[in-house]
């Protein structure tokens, strides 16, 4: 019979769209803040300079002082937002940058830490520090958040 045929791709095609959902589920896109020193000479960065901090391409500020990264977790969605907006790429590539930048002896990554407070608490205590954290978190003293322009 012909239905036989038609209820089985039926199924089949079920399946394989539950199967591909498991696989690729769509993940929420957390918003951020980029935040620097109070002490930074900027107000603003440019979506070009945040990225050449982070990868450490530029090395210093306007003014010379060194520029200190910091990152979040490599599981936190508000790092894998930050990467793929800012840097224009998702984490496990950011990941690979870093392990071939250590492999060939040209630098080390960002400080990592575990969350926002204590992203916040590293950008206020290093003068030159630049981190990012979730929209609307509690900023301390000493931390300001920069617009980031095209």
């Amino acid at each position: 019979m012909s239905l036989f045929p038609s209820f089985r791709v039926l199924i089949i095609s079920a399946a394989l769209g539950l199967a591909l959902g498991a696989v690729s589920p769509a993940a929420p896109v957390s918003e951020f803040e980029v935040i620097v020193n109070a002490a930074a000479p900027v107000e603003q960065v440019t979506k070009a300079d945040v990225a050449r901090f982070f990868l450490k391409k530029v090395r210093a500020w306007p003014n010379g002082q060194p520029v200190d990264p910091v990152d979040l977790g490599d599981d936190s969605p508000v790092r894998a937002a930050f990467s793929t907006t800012l840097l224009g790429k998702d984490v496990a590539t950011v990941r690979g940058y870093w392990q071939q930048q250590l492999y060939t002896g040209r630098g080390v990554p960002p400080v990592t830490k575990a969350s926002d407070a204590e992203v916040t608490a590293y950008v206020a205590a290093h003068a030159g520090a630049i981190g990012y954290v979730s929209a609307g978190a509690s900023l301390p003293a000493g931390v300001k958040v920069v617009k980031v322009a095209e």
